[in-house]
Parts: structure tokens; sequence; C-alpha cells
């Protein structure tokens, strides 16, 4: 007789046919994020020695004096961080990821040194250094974007500064600052303190433009109200905004008054129509608007599907 499973302990288990398809789609976005970060790396940073941070800083300054490839040294380099990762961190997806990141950054890294001097008939496309830190930031951190938003990773200075998170308990932002801000002191000794404040803008820019991969722009408001006519009010905006509304009691802590929160969610542009509708219903409400990033699911906004399309 098969034993019942305790109640509070049931959990979803995702299906072995959707885990292999969302891998796999990963996987293909972490080596399209990768020829997209390398491409950046070789037309805006190398021939500029814009050294901005991580491994890829460093395999432009050894380059500088071994005359090695920069594809060849990020390889080289990365191998004693990812055996690093891999005992300090683990996750055999995580790990498997960056591994997928750093060989397809290496190869297409050298590939585009080879090949874009002969086919553009402009290399570099441009001569101004800050033009080339603004692009290189940009293109660099688009593509890291996808990677990090593929559950992956470019390995470099990430695996330390993770380390760090894990074992000092350092924010990850401030990790990520120390491990990549020597990188760049290296290089202002290397090659010039221009370049290293070039590099450190550089590294700001990849940063802002990651983040926008991640998150995206912001399209999303959360509003809660507190009104004495909370049925009138939850009604006009689910049939005004084609929103849903919650509703929860609540006492003041001032009045000692019971009284009713609504929670709603709307798109920035609908967010004049709800402050119409607000004060036309009570002008005594109490309205806080906030930000979100993202909404998904409920009434009014896209469903989360899975990869196989359910």
């Amino acid at each position: 007789m098969q034993q019942r499973q305790p109640k509070g302990l049931h959990r979803y288990v995702v299906p072995k046919k959707d885990f292999i398809l969302r891998f796999a789609y990963n996987q293909l976005l972490i080596i399209i994020g990768s020829i997209l970060a390398a491409f950046g790396y070789v037309v805006f940073q190398v021939p500029f020695q814009i050294a901005a941070g991580g491994v890829s800083g460093l395999a432009i300054i050894f380059n500088e004096y071994t005359g090695l490839t920069v594809g060849m040294l990020y390889f080289i380099l990365n191998i004693p961080l990812i055996i690093v990762g891999y005992f300090q961190l683990g996750g055999f997806k995580f790990i498997l990821s960056t591994i997928n990141s750093v060989i397809t950054f290496s190869i297409a890294s050298d590939i585009f040194v080879r090949l874009l001097p002969l086919y553009m008939k402009v290399y570099p496309v441009s001569e101004d250094l800050l033009l080339n830190c603004i692009y290189a930031g940009v293109s660099v951190g688009l593509g890291a974007g996808i990677i990090y938003r593929a559950g992956g990773s470019m390995g470099g200075t990430s695996i330390p500064a993770r380390i760090l998170q894990k074992r000092m308990g350092f924010p990850l932002s401030q990790s990520y600052l120390y491990t990549d801000m020597i990188v760049i002191v290296l290089a202002g000794f290397a090659f010039s303190w221009e370049k290293a404040m070039l590099a450190l803008l550089t590294l700001l820019l990849g940063g802002m433009a990651s983040d926008f991969v991640l998150e995206g722009v912001s399209q999303v408001r959360i509003a809660w109200i507190i009104t004495d006519h909370p049925k009138v009010m939850s009604r006009t905006l689910m049939a005004e905004l084609q929103r849903g509304v919650s509703m929860w009691q609540m006492t003041g802590a001032y009045s000692d008054t019971e009284r009713t929160m609504l929670y709603c969610t709307v798109r920035r542009s609908q967010v004049s129509d709800l402050k119409y509708l607000v004060s036309a219903i009570d002008p005594k409400a109490f309205l806080v608007i906030g930000t979100a990033q993202q909404a998904w699911g409920g009434t009014g906004f896209s469903h989360l599907k899975s990869p196989s399309g359910r």
C-alpha cells in the first residue's frame, strides 16, 4: 500500500520535458548574449585598452605584455575561477552555464579580433575614446544582461564576488565593486589613469544596460487606496480600468477606526485615470502610488507560460 504524503509537504515538480526545453532555450540565450558582448568588447574596448574590470579587463592588460590573444587569456584566467566556483558555490546548472558563456565569449572574441579588421570598412569605428567607452558599456552590458536573464554568468570576477557575498555577507553589488575596481586600478598603472577613468564609466554603463535587460522599463504602478466607500471604488476601478482589485480591513493607529484598504495594479498610462476616479468617488481617500517592474497574471496582464506553452 502506498504511503500518503503528509499534508503541507506537497510541491510542484517541473516536468522533465519543460526542464529540458527551458534549459536548452537558456543556453541558446547565453550563446547569443556572449557573442553580443564579445562583439562590443572587440570593437570598442580592445583597440583602446579600456579594461573595464573583470577577467575581460585583465585579458586586455595581459595581452599588452604577453602577446596572447584576449580570447585565449579570457579562457585561461577563467579556468581556476570556475574550479573554485564549483567547489564554493556549487550548482551544476550555474557552472555549466558559466562554462558555456566563457567558451563562447573566448572563441567569439578571437574570431572578431581576426576578422573584423578585414571585413569592416572602418576599424575601429571611431577614434573618440568617450564614444567607445559609452558604446562598450551599452553593448557589453546588453550581452551580459541576456546572459544573466538566462540564469548564466560570464564567469570572471562574478565568481569571487559571489563567494565574498556568501562567506562574508557583503552585498553582491559591493562585492562586484571591490573585485572590478582592483582590475581598473591595475589598468591605470598599465596604461593611463585617463583610460582607467573611462573604464570605470564603461563599467557603470554596462551595469545599467544589464539591469535594463533584466528588469525592463518600469511600466507598472501599484496603488493602495484607503477609503470609506470600498465597494463603489472597487467596482468602478474594475469596470473603468479593467484591472483586478483586492481589499482588506485595517485599523488606523491614530483614529483607532476600522477602514478598508484597496490594492490595485495598473499600467503607467492609467495613473491619471486612477487618480481621477478615486478623487471623484471619495475626495477624502488616501492614495499611495508605487512603482513595480513587472506584473503577470491577474486581470488585464499577460499570463505566465511554461516552455511548453501551457
